[in-house]
């Protein structure tokens, strides 16, 4: 028979915190559980405020850790998110509390517990930090916590540095000749634009990138400078809902998920859409780093309003492209979730010899102009 005293040992061995490996793991899992069972979950973060000097069992932080652990659920994961520094733990399962009840709850219980076996003035050197995921993109320069609540993504970047790297030198070297070659199709289309209707050449619209982070996208102006903008407002949230029935085309009687009859579009702007030269100008934000030669493309704010969880990871890896797998693999004849599912393959499965294939595939989808409208 196991004696009282080591079954107490194997019960703390058992909830000794995960190494920093095994706690970034366990968050990646808990993250996409929650996406598909749109749920919710706190991180929070213990970070000493200073690196701890010997004796290192002595440090604030090395006592806090058998306090926090004693006083979270079995269920809840507690592990090391910066080994040494910077202790995490994992809620789960919340209920249907609001928001900001669970996290002032969560900060007592966790400050009491802390207070309790610290010395005076100790509790101070730590930081207490309280992450909620589903985290608020609210399109703000900061984005989402990308380095807290989604370290694996940042650690694959990371691995990946030398091909991201091409990946750049690619965009600038593309995107620059491309702008040189193009330029007296560029001033025909400027010109085309300027003479057929009042207004400015360039229409500048707030996109989101990549973490959520917003920029200025540019692209010849193809409507009229004076325009509702409710009726793509409404069509893109019920696309992204799937409560829309998809149009005959008019030209081969093949259905598509677009506003084929939008009557904001000029005659020269319906032309440019049907062969997608209005978003020429977005080579000079691939110069400017905002964007890829290759990559999903980027959403307008009020798209992402109405986002579910898992439609934000095609934001989260790559940033956004002028082409991508979408756009030669059906483009507008594909429902909104499997033009995700497209962006995220890419994402999870980028090279470099993906992105040369989707750009060999680019001049035919464009030229039969399937799926442009």
């Amino acid at each position: 028979m196991t004696k009282p005293a080591s079954a107490h040992a194997a019960l703390t061995q058992l909830r000794a915190p995960l190494s920093e490996p095994l706690f970034v793991r366990a968050l990646s899992l808990e993250r996409k559980r929650a996406e598909r069972s749109r749920s919710r979950f706190v991180l929070m973060l213990v970070a000493a405020g200073a690196v701890a000097r010997p004796p290192f069992a002595d440090a604030p932080l090395a006592r806090a850790v058998p306090a926090v652990v004693a006083s979270t659920r079995e269920t809840d994961v507690v592990g090391w998110h910066k080994e040494p520094g910077t202790l995490g733990v994992i809620f789960s399962e919340l209920g249907a509390g609001a928001k900001e009840a669970i996290l002032a709850a969560l900060r007592a219980k966790v400050t009491g517990v802390l207070g309790s076996v610290l010395r005076p003035g100790e509790l101070e050197s730590l930081t207490l930090t309280f992450h909620w995921f589903p985290d608020d993109w609210t399109g703000d320069e900061a984005g989402p916590a990308i380095t807290t609540l989604y370290p694996d993504l940042v650690e694959r970047g990371q691995a990946q540095h030398v091909p991201r790297a091409l990946k750049r030198a690619i965009d600038l070297l593309g995107s620059a000749a491309a702008l040189l070659v193009l330029s007296p199709l560029l001033l025909l289309i400027a010109l085309a634009v300027k003479v057929s209707s009042p207004g400015p050449v360039l229409f500048r619209q707030p996109r989101i990138g990549r973490y959520g982070v917003p920029f200025t996208c540019l692209k010849f102006r193809s409507m009229h400078a004076v325009n509702d903008p409710r009726i793509h407002l409404e069509y893109v949230k019920r696309f992204i809902a799937g409560t829309v029935e998809p149009s005959p085309a008019s030209t081969n009687g093949k259905t598509v998920y677009k506003l084929t009859n939008d009557p904001r579009l000029t005659v020269v702007g319906r032309l440019l859409r049907k062969a997608s030269l209005d978003e020429l100008p977005q080579f000079l934000n691939v110069l400017r780093g905002e964007m890829s030669m290759v990559g999903p493309r980027p959403p307008v704010p009020y798209e992402l309003e109405a986002y579910d969880v898992w439609h934000r990871g095609r934001l989260l890896d790559v940033k956004p492209g002028i082409t991508g797998l979408w756009q030669v693999s059906g483009r507008s004849r594909l429902s909104f979730d499997d033009m995700v599912r497209l962006d995220l393959r890419y994402a999870t499965t980028w090279s470099l010899a993906l992105d040369l294939k989707i750009l060999l595939k680019t001049p035919r989808a464009v030229f039969s102009g399937e799926g442009a409208y």
